[in-house]
């Protein structure tokens, strides 16, 4: 194994793709259009047609996504929505923003996501919305989620971030994106998402035309016309220059994750029979987009030191994430906590995730598990 093993390997894939990326780029800076037009709008629309969906809207960032799906359903101080514990901190972050409060469930210890039942449980009558993550690349289990929030009239955001290009299975069938399926769908390109920019960016996307209208005029300043403010809004769009990126990139999306697949298969061949680890479950419902290769490891191994000696041999790893969200100090005051989140605990505690990204060889793969288990086995 002669080359360097990384984390992601955002170099590699540009070099794969160098000849489209740089005319595309270079085509918007030769333009002098570097706010909004063509390319903008033509990934907008690639975007749309990509999940199936009527109405796409581009912005700043990920976090901006959620806070102006937030804010086009009305959510006010003194609201609630349900959000799960163990995820990163944008997605409570925007609602204590906005002045309602955080509402902590737990999640499915089996496959990271937010559980249902926790969800029901914390329902009252100041829910105003729940945000699912799909973390690390799999859907949760929207199909249980939409029948109880339905009941309840609660709208449902997806923070579709880490798992743009999975599908949804539903009973009847019907197959359905990650994004397209609750009320609203948000993402983000951050450059090393399965779907990456060369800097900031992300969308939000809807099949209701009224919540269109109200995120396109919230991103905007609250202006449906120029200089005319009809809501408060705020300012956050998606550079013209990565949407040139964009535009190029997306066209090579399901290629993407099927060689994130490719990774996370030879990972499965190598890590299925060994002690002190469990690999990815997947469920029966939703396909994988593998933003991340999640290992949970035994309790009784110490991660950071595992971490070290991985290191020291030439293999990186990562730890998403290493604290609950109801634990963080900036929520323990401000957020309700619902049940037992033992799981969000317990997996801030015994995730590691692998190296993932599209330029991974087997030859790697093959290093990265001999070395884990040598280290495993050494720590045992």
């Amino acid at each position: 194994m002669n080359s360097e093993v990384l984390m992601v390997d955002l170099k590699g894939q540009y070099k794969r793709l160098k000849t489209e990326l740089d005319q595309a780029a270079l085509e918007v800076i030769a333009g002098g259009w570097y706010i909004g037009g063509t390319p903008v709008k033509e990934f907008s629309e690639a975007l749309a047609n990509y999940h199936g969906i009527d109405h796409v809207t581009t912005c700043g960032n990920g976090t901006d996504a959620l806070q102006i799906a937030l804010m086009a359903l009305g959510i006010k101080p003194g609201d609630e929505v349900i959000v799960p514990s163990f995820t990163y901190i944008a997605s409570a972050e925007v609602i204590a923003l906005l002045g309602a409060t955080p509402v902590f469930v737990d999640v499915d210890a089996s496959n990271f996501n937010i559980d249902a039942e926790k969800i029901k449980e914390a329902i009252s009558s100041k829910t105003k919305a729940v945000i699912v993550v799909h973390l690390y690349g799999q859907c949760a289990d929207m199909e249980e989620i939409l029948k109880l929030t339905d009941e309840h009239g609660i709208p449902v955001i997806e923070d579709g971030a880490q798992s743009i290009g999975a599908d949804y299975l539903f009973s009847d069938q019907r197959i359905m994106k990650s994004g397209a399926i609750g009320t609203i769908g948000c993402t983000s390109f951050f450059p090393t998402k399965n779907l990456g920019a060369y800097g900031d960016g992300g969308a939000i996307m809807t099949k209701n035309s009224d919540l269109a209208e109200k995120i396109k005029m919230i991103s905007n300043h609250g202006q449906r016309k120029k200089y005319y403010h009809e809501v408060l809004g705020v300012n956050s769009r998606l550079d013209t220059l990565q949407a040139a990126i964009l535009n190029v990139k997306i066209k090579y999306l399901n290629d993407f994750i099927d060689r994130r697949r490719v990774a996370a298969g030879h990972y499965d061949h190598l890590l299925t029979e060994a002690s002190g680890v469990s690999i990815p479950q997947r469920m029966e419902y939703s396909t994988h987009a593998f933003h991340q290769y999640t290992l949970i490891l035994d309790p009784n191994f110490d991660r950071d030191t595992i971490k070290e000696k991985l290191a020291s041999k030439g293999v990186p790893s990562m730890v998403y994430y290493p604290c609950p969200q109801h634990l963080q100090k900036g929520f323990v005051d401000n957020g309700i906590n619902v049940g037992d989140l033992s799981n969000s605990v317990k997996l801030s505690n015994s995730v590691l995730s692998l190296p993932m990204h599209t330029e991974l060889t087997e030859a790697q793969i093959q290093y990265i598990c001999h070395t884990l288990l040598e280290v495993l086995n050494n720590e045992g």
